[in-house]
């Protein structure tokens, strides 16, 4: 791919004509028939996955509440449901406080996009619920449009290890087109109107990693909540006439010679296969340990070690982690910070931590990150053997957390023995996929921390629905049992 100077500026749209018509056009006239089977369930796995995390973070999440009091104070119409407190707002600010929930827990779905999830799904429900009588396919058929979106645009940025080598964070970024077309399709947008709402949601992006420095930061969680309510401004304004920009993926100043500056993209593999390929189904994942998804490989390399050798808490000597990208190395160093976290998200963005749950327990959990959790003495203990060595290999292609096969973990043990591993995927991946069993244990164990209670009955119910949500009259149903 060849760089782009700022002289050739002027002739990108002529270069790469029609990308912004052709995505807009598909996400509305995307029809539910043209869902292959295998997205249809992993769409209505990332609906189980995102309600539960978004309800578990109500108590396990100090900005939270917060936020929720805060869209309470404004008042306004009762239009959409805020999850874990069974409250109700407007369908943008609900779909602000349900977007910031979704990953206050680091615990949500991630792909090739950075977390397609949060930036798609409170969207849906919140318009669905303000519009009244959504079936389950239109909710997915909207899901879908926005999400492949999202991974389409995403997966034609060729810069390596890119959100942590330009700053970028994807999710928050990405997602104002994401969801606009998710709300714009559940609207009925023509293609125009959806061009136009994308446009609008392409003025409003933001989401860069400085939100994020310092872990402990609120604003890192809220990156979707900004999305989510964007987009709904979007398509609302699309609909009632408002002109947004055009051509904004390929124009002049639009989102690759704003934020991708010296990369030619693959144009027509941006709208290869529109309707008929979609691309989320290669590379998704649902997380199976509530921490950093750069934690994954570590901690699957660690409970490797563990399970194939016996090994016990008591017979490590020292764990190394060896290279990796640049977010494994944000996340090991400084080490003596991130052995001794502070707080909840200072612990799901420490692999010196996380690998020392996962070797004193065998597993990570929610309450590893409780404050009960983060004080556990003999978790503490085992982060004090922990360290980070830099690898001697270049990261080279788009690089990222999904790539597994550059960090791996030596382990010796007192006795002298000494263990590497190196994984090639991780539980939940696209080559190691999550079982719904194993993703309903998890969405149980979120909503079990709701800070509106749900009867064991209602919670039943939820799950069947989702699991049948093709089939469903009212998507909407599924949240009114969980509110």
């Amino acid at each position: 791919m060849s760089a782009v100077t700022p002289t050739q500026k002027a002739d990108v749209t002529q270069q790469a004509p029609g990308i912004t018509r052709a995505l807009s056009r598909h996400a509305a006239t995307l029809q539910y028939e043209a869902l292959p089977p295998a997205l249809v369930e992993l769409i209505k796995q990332c609906v189980m996955d995102t309600l539960g995390v978004s309800i578990g973070a109500s108590t396990l999440a100090p900005e939270a509440a917060i936020l929720d009091a805060y869209v309470a104070d404004m008042g306004g119409k009762p239009e959409a449901t805020i999850l874990g407190f069974g409250s109700k707002a407007p369908a943008a600010w609900a779909t602000f406080v349900n977007g910031s929930l979704g990953h206050m827990l680091d615990y949500d779905d991630m792909g090739e996009s950075g977390h397609p999830g949060i930036a798609t799904i409170p969207v849906a429900f919140a318009v669905a619920e303000k519009l009244g009588g959504v079936s389950g396919r239109e909710l997915i058929t909207a899901v879908a449009a926005g999400m492949d979106i999202m991974t389409r645009i995403s997966r034609a940025i060729d810069v390596p290890d890119w959100t942590m080598a330009e700053g970028w964070f994807a999710t928050q970024l990405i997602g104002f087109a994401a969801g606009a077309a998710t709300a714009g399709r559940l609207l009925k947008l023509d293609p125009e109107q959806m061009e136009n709402a994308l446009g609008i949601g392409f003025n409003q992006m933001s989401g860069t990693r400085q939100m994020a420095e310092g872990a402990a930061t609120h604003m890192r969680s809220m990156q979707a909540g900004f999305s989510g309510q964007g987009a709904v401004l979007a398509a609302e304004l699309a609909r009632r006439g408002i002109i947004g920009s055009k051509d904004f993926v390929e124009g002049r100043y639009g989102f690759f010679r704003t934020y991708i500056r010296g990369c030619e993209p693959d144009w027509n593999g941006i709208v290869d296969g529109l309707g008929v390929k979609f691309p989320i189904l290669e590379k998704h994942g649902f997380k199976v340990w509530p921490a950093c998804a750069y934690t994954r490989t570590t901690n699957t390399s660690t409970l490797a070690m563990r399970e194939q050798h016996g090994l016990k808490p008591e017979d490590i000597e020292s764990i190394t982690i060896v290279g990796g990208t640049g977010g494994t190395q944000q996340l090991c160093e400084p080490l003596t910070a991130k052995r001794r976290p502070k707080v909840s998200i200072d612990g799901k963005f420490s692999i010196p931590f996380t690998t020392a749950v996962m070797m004193a327990k065998g597993n990570v959990t929610l309450r590893d990150y409780t404050e009960e959790g983060l004080r556990d003495p003999a978790v503490l203990a085992m982060a004090d053997r922990v360290s980070y060595r830099p690898g001697t290999q270049p990261v080279t292609g788009k690089g990222g957390s999904q790539d597994v096969s550059k960090t791996s973990v030596e382990i010796v043990t007192r006795d002298g023995r000494r263990f590497e591993h190196r994984s090639t995927s991780v539980p939940g991946d696209s080559k190691n996929p999550v079982s719904w069993e194993r993703l309903e244990t998890k969405f149980r164990d979120c909503v079990s921390f709701s800070a509106k209670p749900i009867a064991a009955g209602q919670l039943r119910e939820a799950v069947a629905i989702i699991r049948g949500l093709e089939s469903e009259q009212d998507a909407t149903k599924v949240v009114r049992l969980l509110a």
